[in-house]
């Protein structure tokens, strides 16, 4: 096992459902909190309007357009990265707006699977 586990610039370039894929990948190759494992991504989180950040939505957009032309990805706003780790399974994760348009994420709590009614 590794004890982290650094994503830069790479799940923007995937669909929903590889993404899923590899974080649980992530998730099974790295070990819990608790013993010193974190999935760190860096990436950009589309900001709204209203965000603070809002300045860099046209470079977001630019970004966002470029790969559905080239990739099967996409640019993700904060709810759409929050239903790509519940569904890969983890239970808390945190998003840190301070690199320009790229953003940190990482999971805050137990690499754990979440219980779902399935």
């Amino acid at each position: 096992m590794i004890s982290h586990s650094s994503i830069q610039w790479t799940l923007h370039d995937w669909s929903d459902e590889d993404c899923v894929k590899i974080l649980k990948r992530c998730k099974d190759a790295v070990p819990p909190k608790e013993k010193g494992g974190k999935v760190i991504i860096i990436d950009m989180v589309m900001t709204s309007r209203e965000s603070e950040h809002f300045k860099s939505e046209e470079t977001q957009l630019f970004f966002d357009m470029l790969l559905m032309v080239l990739t099967p990805g996409k640019e993700r706003n904060e709810k759409e990265w929050s239903k790509l780790f519940t569904d890969a399974g983890y239970k808390e994760y945190k998003i840190v707006n301070a690199l320009g348009v790229r953003s940190v994420i990482e999971n805050v709590g137990s690499n754990v699977l979440l219980e779902t009614d399935a």
